[in-house]
């Protein structure tokens, strides 16, 4: 006998065995069978999305992919709003908004239309592979967006969408944000603080093949040391006169920072290094260029690297202790501390965040699926729900499950798009009828 998929298995078992999915009302059980139906739309609708480049410099072609989402949601009751971000060197954001009873809990769900990949990149169309499909933002997250997408349907077929609250927001610029990021953020923020849940739908992770929820990101900051030296002969190093020169002041901070930061969930990586007599930066701060001679005490090193951390708590406390250390100087030289405008803060772990977890665990028992347990949070970078965290309850990884992720390789697995479609319209249902 041909085994049947797993949302077929699971729609089997909610007709042959009510008895079983007896904590299934009548309509979770219709959206379920609506997202196994829909199956073949979904992947269409993400071969669409996938085949229109929209790398977050192609702001033609962030606008466009924004356009198909509006033509899915609009039919759904939603009103749509393109907020344009030219200013801040970027396309924009889609915004749609679904009123429904006064009363009840708001829901912001979020997702990015943009990809790593750019108009140059060679890597720029879908391929179906069985249970699978390759292409550029196939995962992260044109796949986000398509979960997204069958769970509305659903909650709309089912008639549970008519009184959900739901705000989306579809940024245009989650792989490489506008500038000012204040400005970039704004809306997205302001959601955040109005609204009493926020769910992430960048792409689910599985640990050792088990599906994971996210209750916390970590932040992502990019920092610079810039060290200065006495420059001069290099037999006089070392000396009172001279003192120990740029490079070996900035090789005692960074060592410092490897020996003395250390602590649980935090890291703080160097990728990029240059000393000499003279030493410049590219407009992007990406690329170095030095000269100097082996006997010429170096007069600037500067380093530039990221800090990851779990709490706004901690990435104030380890920005004091790199900054003492920063401070220390060896003889003969200087150096400073900084950090570049902008970033993308921490979603920290907290008790609401924990509440939301075990509301979806309630949907996987019903469902038949195995509870879902929180992601170590060192095992997934920083995203837009960072932003809107410290305002209210948050649970992300409600996307997709991809591999390969921002590189040619990024391939989906289709069945988690019914798989997280299914949770999400169950959960989005249950969250929407509660009174606020």
């Amino acid at each position: 006998m041909k085994s049947l998929p797993f949302a077929a298995l699971v729609v089997l078992q909610l007709a042959l065995a009510p008895a079983a999915a007896a904590k299934l009302s009548k309509a979770e059980s219709a959206m379920a069978q609506t997202v196994e139906a829909e199956r073949e739309r979904s992947v269409a609708l993400l071969e669409k999305l996938v085949n229109q480049n929209s790398g977050s410099l192609n702001l033609e072609g962030v606008e466009k992919v924004g356009a198909m989402m509006r033509a899915e949601l609009e039919p759904l009751g939603f009103r749509v709003e393109w907020k344009p971000m030219r200013d801040t060197g970027r396309a924009g954001h889609l915004i749609a908004t679904h009123a429904g009873r006064p009363d009840t809990k708001r829901l912001l769900l979020i997702a990015h239309l943009d990809t790593v990949f750019e108009l140059d990149s060679p890597f720029q169309r879908f391929e179906r592979m069985g249970d699978k499909a390759k292409g550029p933002g196939a995962g992260d997250d044109k796949g986000g967006m398509v979960v997204v997408v069958a769970a509305l349907r659903a909650m709309y077929k089912a008639g549970t969408l008519k009184g959900a609250n739901i705000e989306f927001h579809m940024t245009g610029d989650e792989e490489d944000a506008g500038d000012p990021v204040e400005k970039a953020r704004a809306d997205l923020i302001a959601a955040g603080k109005r609204v009493d849940v926020a769910l992430g739908f960048e792409g689910l992770v599985r640990d050792s093949g088990a599906d994971m929820s996210s209750i916390a990101r970590r932040s992502s900051e990019s920092w610079q040391v810039t060290a200065t030296g006495k420059t001069g002969h290099s037999s006089g190093i070392f000396s009172a006169n001279a003192g120990d020169g740029a490079i070996y002041e900035l090789a005692r901070i960074i060592h410092r920072f490897r020996t003395e930061l250390p602590e649980p969930n935090l890291t703080f990586n160097v990728g990029l290094i240059a000393g000499g007599e003279q030493v410049s930066l590219d407009e992007g701060k990406i690329r170095a260029s030095a000269n100097g001679k082996t006997n010429i005490i170096a007069a600037t090193a500067i380093a530039r690297g990221d800090l990851r951390t779990l709490s706004t708590e901690q990435a104030a406390r380890v920005k004091d202790k790199m900054a003492a250390i920063v401070a220390d100087h060896a003889p003969g030289t200087g150096a400073t501390l900084a950090f570049d405008p902008g970033g993308y803060p921490a979603m920290a772990p907290t008790d609401g965040n924990r509440a939301l977890l075990t509301r979806l665990n309630a949907v996987n028992r019903d469902l038949g699926l195995a509870e879902m347990a929180a992601l170590d949070p060192l095992k997934r970078g920083a995203a837009d729900i960072s932003f809107v965290a410290p305002h209210v309850d948050s649970l992300a990884g409600l996307g997709a499950y991809s591999t390969g992720d921002h590189g040619p390789e990024e391939t989906v697995d289709i069945p988690s798009i019914t798989r997280q479609a299914m949770r999400a319209a169950i959960l989005m249902s249950r969250l929407a009828a509660e009174k606020r």
